[in-house]
C-alpha cells in the first residue's frame, strides 16, 4: 500500500536533511548486497529517528532489530557524549557487517553492538532508557514491550516500526498471517494500555510512537 503520494513523498525527501556519507553507503551497499533491503529504515524514516533523537537528548536508547545499523546510526546522531545506545540482533551473519560501519562512524565508542535473542537479553540489561526503537520479528512485539516498559523512564518513548504492515492491518477482509494477527494484537494493546500515551503516524510501513506515563 502507498501511504503517500510518489511525487509528494520524493517532495519531502528533498526537503528534508541529506543523510551522512557513511548512512548513503549503508543503504547502497544493503540494497546491492543484502536479503530483504526493504527492511532498512531508508532516507525519510532515518531523518525522522535523527530528529526525534535530538529532541529527547537520550542518554540510553535501546534498538531492537539492527539488521544492517542504519536505524542505530541515525539514532545515535542526538545522543550527548555521554550517551549510550545498545542495539541487538539475532543474525549472526551480519554482525561482521554492522560491526565495520559502527567502526566507521563517529558512534563507535557510544554504541553496543549485541548479537543474542532480545527478549533474552533485556532482562539481563540493567539501563534505564530514555528512548527505545523496536523492529524486529513481529510477533514478538507485545513481549519486546512488555520487557522494555518497566526499565523504561517516565517520559522516555517507545517507538516501534512497521506497526501498519504495508496497509494489512486495514484490510476489510483481515489477514491470517501470523505477523498482521500479532501487530493488529500490539496495536490495540498500546492503545488501550493505561501506562502510555501514544500516537501512530502514517510514516513509511507506520510508527506507534508511545510515551511512557
Amino acid at each position: 500500500m502507498e501511504f503517500i503520494d510518489r511525487d509528494i513523498q520524493r517532495y519531502a525527501e528533498q526537503h528534508s536533511s541529506p543523510s551522512s556519507a557513511l548512512l548513503t553507503k549503508i543503504e547502497r551497499e544493503t540494497h546491492l548486497q543484502v536479503l530483504r533491503p526493504r527492511m532498512l529504515s531508508g532516507h525519510m524514516q532515518g531523518r525522522i529517528l535523527s530528529m526525534y533523537s535530538h529532541m529527547l537528548r537520550p542518554l540510553c536508547i535501546l534498538e531492537i532489530g539492527t539488521y544492517t545499523g542504519y536505524s542505530a546510526l541515525c539514532l545515535a546522531e542526538g545522543m550527548p557524549a555521554e550517551g549510550r545506545l545498545i542495539t541487538i540482533d539475532v543474525n549472526e551473519e551480519l554482525e561482521e557487517r554492522v560491526r565495520a560501519y559502527i567502526a566507521e562512524s563517529p558512534y563507535a565508542q557510544q554504541i553496543d553492538y549485541r548479537v543474542g535473542n532480545a527478549l533474552e537479553v533485556i532482562p539481563q540489561l540493567e539501563e534505564t532508557f530514555d528512548l527505545v526503537f523496536v523492529d524486529a520479528d513481529k510477533s514478538n512485539y507485545q513481549a519486546y514491550f512488555d520487557r522494555v516498559l518497566p526499565k523504561m523512564r517516565r517520559g522516555g518513548f517507545i517507538i516501534a516500526d512497521n506497526v501498519l504492515w504495508s496497509g494489512k492491518v486495514v484490510e476489510e477482509v483481515k489477514s491470517t498471517d501470523r505477523d498482521t494477527r500479532a501487530l493488529l494484537a500490539f496495536n490495540q494493546y498500546v492503545q488501550e494500555h493505561p501506562q502510555v500515551e501514544n500516537v501512530l503516524m502514517p510514516v513509511r510501513d507506520g510508527l506507534m510512537i508511545a510515551r511512557v506515563l
